[in-house]
């Protein structure tokens, strides 16, 4: 990461939803089980999802965390319980650096210790009000005198807990900034996670957003490509006839692709969405896979129809329609639209966009927050060259580059963005969502070090040669006869595994609806 990172830049704590989807009494059963069930959830401790010895995100049994019904955080009202930092596995001997590399101290890399951010209430006079007079049973006794009058300084001490300005239903924001016609709130929220798992919006109601971008895989799928319309499972588990073009990255943090400058958060209306970057916002990237066929749409209708036809179905749905007008405003056809579709689904996953990881804190001075073996994998990273591509906040560039990754046997032809080149992805939960690449085609990290030795070594089973594979991008093949590939032995690809691993974010929301309004099988045929 680039010396821009020597700041602190994180400035939210842990995510958390609320339950609750609508608030008429006609939604009667549907909205009682969720909150009851949403209300008994607590998030699990995503620090324990993989051990020092892992590549891809297993513990260290090579056994990926169980699945079943994930906890949702607690209500607005309660305090958020920070979860512990992960428990690490002891760190190997120190060693020195390479001869043939100067190895920073690790004090060179240190951002300075930041302060706490101002919380509200800070310069409140915290001054208790007067006791209440006794009682008395005299009804002749003189009334108590008045209270003095409050000083003009006072504040309200109410004013804190529920301010005027506020909406009614308010969630903590997310780092991740929305578009300005698309506010986060919560009612959104929850009307975008039950869109989010409801197969209502696929063309055979049989797959849904959670698909293939499922809580229990980091909010991806866990295969190389994944299975779409016809399928039936859940992760590797799954299987069908039918696959989409390209592995499935994963949700969590979209709402901030495109941060690469700490100082100023990204454009959410333009930000690059897609491995090829066909979409710019998330409002826009919500609505590519209901039209898509492999995806969701399947044989059902038209991509031109797509849109129409689901949301016709959703006017035909007493409880969508309520939730939508009372969300959106307006009467049916006003509130369920297209557009209201993608902003629902977008304020979700934007709602998920919260670092949180040992990194984060490391970032804001807590010296405790990595181990020293990932403090040597940081700077081994930058030193290394991987910070040339993977830079910033979300060590991410987010530009489309050709570096020479392989395509998928079953794509062959995927040319990108047609001139063979793909938007480098975020490292952020990179241990929770393997396989890797556009392809899929490398199945943990020891295959992608591997690559990065060697990009032009030939590709590994079930992948091909890209048919446009040259000229590679300068930062992975420098000019001048130099190999191409970077430069690192096995303790430095150690070091740097110990290092991805503390940017997975702990306190995610893996929570999910027990129904949802289609009465479907809550995120398709899993």
């Amino acid at each position: 990461m680039k010396r821009a990172n020597r700041r602190m830049w994180l400035t939210l704590g842990l995510a958390f939803a609320v339950s609750g989807c609508a608030t008429e009494e006609d939604l009667g059963n549907f909205n009682e089980a969720n909150e009851a069930e949403l209300a008994a959830q607590r998030p699990a401790p995503d620090g324990e999802r993989a051990g020092d010895d892992g590549e891809d995100g297993r513990d260290q049994r090579g056994e990926r965390p169980p699945r079943g019904d994930q906890q949702a955080p607690p209500p607005e009202d309660e305090p958020i319980e920070r979860l512990p930092p992960a428990d690490e596995a002891p760190d190997e001997q120190e060693r020195p650096a390479p001869d043939d590399a100067e190895q920073p101290q690790d004090d060179d890399r240190r951002p300075p210790r930041g302060e706490r951010p101002p919380r509200p209430g800070d310069d409140d006079d915290d001054r208790p009000a007067p006791p209440a007079p006794p009682a008395d049973d005299d009804d002749d006794a003189p009334p108590p005198p008045p209270p003095p009058p409050a000083d003009d300084d006072d504040e309200d001490p109410a004013a804190d807990e529920a301010p005027v300005d506020e909406p009614a239903d308010a969630i903590a924001q997310p780092l991740a900034p929305s578009p300005a016609d698309n506010p986060l709130t919560r009612d959104k929220v929850e009307l975008g996670r039950l869109l989010y798992w409801d197969p209502i919006l696929s063309g055979n109601f049989d797959v849904a957003c959670a698909t293939c971008h499922h809580p229990d895989f980091g909010y991806a799928d866990a295969v190389p490509l994944s299975f779409g319309v016809g399928a039936e499972g859940a992760g590797p588990d799954r299987d069908g006839a039918i696959r989409a073009g390209r592995n499935a990255p994963t949700v969590l943090n979209t709402g901030l692709n495109g941060w690469v400058d700490d100082d100023r958060l990204p454009n959410p209306n333009t930000a690059p969405m897609f491995w090829d970057v066909r979409a710019r916002s998330l409002e826009a990237q919500a609505l590519g896979p209901i039209q898509n066929a492999e995806e969701m749409r399947g044989d059902a209708y038209s991509e031109e129809e797509a849109l129409d036809v689901v949301v016709g179905r959703l006017r035909s749905n007493e409880t969508y329609t309520a939730l939508f007008m009372d969300v959106f405003g307006g009467d049916i056809d006003d509130a369920v639209t297209a557009e209201n579709l993608g902003k629902a689904i977008a304020a979700f996953e934007r709602h998920l966009s919260r670092p949180n990881s040992a990194f984060d804190r490391w970032l804001a001075g807590d010296n405790g927050a990595m181990t020293a073996q990932q403090v040597r994998g940081f700077n081994t990273f930058n030193r290394v060259g991987c910070d040339r591509c993977h830079t910033g906040p979300m060590l991410s560039d987010f530009q489309l580059r050709r570096i020479g990754a392989p395509n998928n046997a079953a794509n062959p032809g995927d040319e990108g963005d047609g001139d063979g080149r793909f938007r480098v992805p975020t490292l952020r939960n990179i241990t929770e969502t393997a396989p890797y690449m556009h392809g899929g085609t490398h199945r943990d990290l020891r295959a992608v070090f591997a690559f990065y030795r060697n990009p032009l070594a030939p590709p590994p089973p079930g992948s091909v040669r890209a048919p446009n594979n040259g000229p590679l991008d300068p930062r992975i093949d420098p000019p001048g006869g130099a190999p191409a590939g970077l430069r690192f032995n096995g303790a430095d690809e150690a070091d740097m595994t110990a290092f991805l691993r503390a940017l997975s974010d702990e306190g995610i929301d893996r929570a999910r609806p027990i129904t949802v309004p289609s009465g479907l099988p809550v995120g398709g045929n899993l």
